[in-house]
């Protein structure tokens, strides 16, 4: 992307679901040009390392519940200064910019100030989760949607419409949804849904920590309390997860 801006310019790189095989050519092309790089703690560790590598400045700014390296605003504040200094700063994110990955108000905050960005777009651990556990998220047998929404929302802002989402017809991925997996359970089966739904939790997508639980919707929440369930993990919820009985005996991991 050429610019000629005497100011520098941001990257939203979306790094993938952790397996450095599923970064793309392209997030790696940028990550190579960048002077600075400011890394999420999502970000997959051999990528990790590989920003370490080809950036000459890496600053780590990843927030985590209770853990922040680095607020939004201070993240946002650090991509303008760097910027305005015409640097190329590689804004380096698990998964994809614009899924969960702030991107959106990142890319608007910029915008405000004249600052030009680009976004790298990766592959969400929202689609690369079901996948690596032999979970298709659409098939013609099963419900024809698929809802993808967060775990949590911010205190007091909260918007979901549990009603509706127990009524669509669709399969539910919920990302970040680990430490709020027991109410959201409840919310899903107080409005309408079936406990006898599947469920899959896919904790540490891709990687080689990968493990997948499951149960029904009636009973994750004592199978997860059981298997000490830890994030991250990617939360399956519809009678697609059946598949994966069939599938799983001749899948073989990629």
């Amino acid at each position: 992307m050429e610019n000629n801006s005497k100011r520098g310019i941001v990257y939203l790189i979306g790094a993938g679901p952790g397996d450095p095989e599923l970064l793309t050519l392209k997030a790696l092309k940028y990550i190579k040009e960048a002077d600075v790089a400011l890394v999420d703690d999502l970000v997959g560790e051999e990528i990790r390392k590989l920003v370490y590598k080809e950036c000459k400045e890496v600053i780590e700014v990843g927030k985590r519940e209770g853990k922040h390296k680095k607020t939004q605003d201070e993240i946002n504040q650090l991509m303008f200064s760097l910027a305005s200094r015409g640097k190329k700063v590689a804004r380096v994110k698990g998964g994809d910019p614009f899924i969960f990955g702030r991107g959106g108000e990142e890319a608007e905050f910029l915008a405000e100030r004249g600052i030009e960005f680009t976004v790298i777009p990766g592959i969400s651990s929202a689609v690369a989760a079901p996948s690596f556990a032999a979970i298709p998220l659409n098939h013609r047998k099963f419900d024809p949607g698929i809802l993808i929404m967060p775990g949590k929302e911010k205190e007091g802002e909260e918007r979901i419409d549990w009603k509706a989402v127990s009524d669509l017809k669709a399969t539910i991925v919920i990302l970040m949804g680990v430490s709020n997996l027991e109410k959201n359970v409840k919310r899903l089966i107080e409005n309408g849904k079936s406990p006898d739904t599947r469920v899959a939790i896919i904790e540490s997508a891709t990687t080689e920590r990968q493990r997948v639980i499951e149960g029904k919707l009636s009973e994750i929440v004592e199978i997860a309390k059981k298997e000490e369930l830890k994030s991250p993990a990617v939360i399956v919820i519809g009678d697609v997860v059946s598949l994966r009985d069939k599938l799983r005996g001749s899948f073989v991991r990629p």
